[in-house]
């Protein structure tokens, strides 16, 4: 443990796996990141659509090698600590953005001094989240996307997670204020989510 270590803010990666203009997921998953902040967490939001990745194809790898998307989501792990998601349900799964950003991380090899994308992920902790105008709220693809990142990428996924049913009516677009849900009781499940990632980064850092 450094002295450096413990003094540093932990830093969380920001994914939405909707990038569609007005995503209630990418709106969500800010405001946990804005959560973070207050709590002396520095975030960083990524658009997984602005990486660019193809669909996975083992023939396209052989002849074109790793896409840079895929190289700079690698990197961004390996400089974080842990990682705030909110995942859309399409069909009661995860959304094809997400999964297929981080099936070529889980192909990205070890170089230099840069790990592979499994071992950037590996240990780091993760919370959960969802939106939907439904009155579901996404949840039926939750358990999905904690099996796959706890499984095939080693996360440490929180036990708190939120799953926001009625998003056009809870979040920042339809109200002035920008720091909370509507309804209390969602709000503090999400200030929980928030709080145990951060504590968890921190204890990263410090170990």
């Amino acid at each position: 443990m450094t002295a450096s270590a413990v003094s540093r803010p932990p830093r969380l990666l920001v994914l939405s796996g909707s990038a569609r203009t007005g995503s209630f997921n990418r709106e969500l998953v800010e405001l946990a990141a804005l959560k973070a902040r207050n709590l002396g967490a520095e975030t960083t939001s990524v658009d997984l659509r602005a990486l660019a990745l193809p669909v996975l194809d083992a023939d396209l790898l052989q002849a074109q090698g790793m896409p840079a998307g895929a190289l700079r989501l690698r990197d961004w792990m390996a400089q974080h600590d842990g990682v705030l998601l909110s995942s859309p349900e399409y069909n009661a799964l995860p959304s094809p953005l997400f999964i297929n950003a981080f099936d070529w991380l889980s192909l990205v090899q070890a170089e230099g001094e840069q790990p592979s994308g499994t071992a950037a992920t590996a240990g780091k902790p993760v919370g959960l989240m969802a939106a939907s105008p439904g009155a579901l709220g996404g949840i039926r693809a939750l358990p999905i996307v904690r099996t796959y990142l706890s499984t095939n990428f080693a996360m440490v996924v929180v036990p708190e997670q939120l799953a926001l049913p009625l998003a056009d009516q809870q979040l920042h677009a339809q109200r002035p204020d920008l720091e909370r849900l509507a309804k209390p009781e969602l709000d503090a499940v999400l200030d929980r989510l928030v709080a145990s990632v951060v504590r968890q980064a921190r204890w990263r850092i410090s170990a």
